[in-house]
């Protein structure tokens, strides 16, 4: 079984092959990323499926906030670049979650909470903890806070 890792390889040497500059350069650093994760703490060891996720989620979340950060600098360019690099990670992701999905998700979540007792704007960290496995990777961490805060303060 190729594992998400294999499949960035993979494509990395297809993108040099076939002189894909931005799908290269995108893949190299995203596949350095992954090393340094994988060589953190105290052993190295090979990281899984869900955790080469998490990496490229975060490597492409750096994308957009750079992309943000070079549009309001007035340098179009730079931020065209970064979100083109962002789209290439976005094929290695879980199709992100609409907004009417999110809320569904979360309010089920909401329900689960209150059926367990916990209520009101304290139940922010007990409706997180139940939504968080549901969401796994569709969704970016501060979406679905702003979802849950939109259901507990009840709309």
């Amino acid at each position: 079984m190729t594992t998400l890792k294999d499949r960035l390889q993979q494509d990395l040497t297809a993108a040099i092959k076939g002189r894909d500059e931005l799908r290269s350069a995108t893949l190299r650093m995203t596949l350095a990323a992954i090393t340094t994760e994988e060589v953190a703490g105290k052993a190295a060891r090979e990281l899984s499926d869900d955790e080469v996720t998490k990496v490229i989620t975060r490597e492409a979340k750096k994308r957009r906030e750079a992309a943000e950060a070079f549009a309001k600098g007035g340098r179009a360019e730079q931020a065209e670049r970064e979100r083109a690099e962002g789209e290439v990670l976005a094929e290695y992701l879980p199709t992100q979650l609409s907004d009417e999905e999110l809320d569904g998700l979360v309010a089920e979540a909401v329900a689960e909470a209150r059926a367990q007792g916990a209520e009101g704007p304290r139940a922010m960290g007990a409706v997180m903890k139940l939504v968080g496995p549901k969401v796994a990777g569709r969704a970016e961490g501060g979406r679905v806070a702003a979802a849950v805060k939109k259901a507990l303060a009840g709309g």
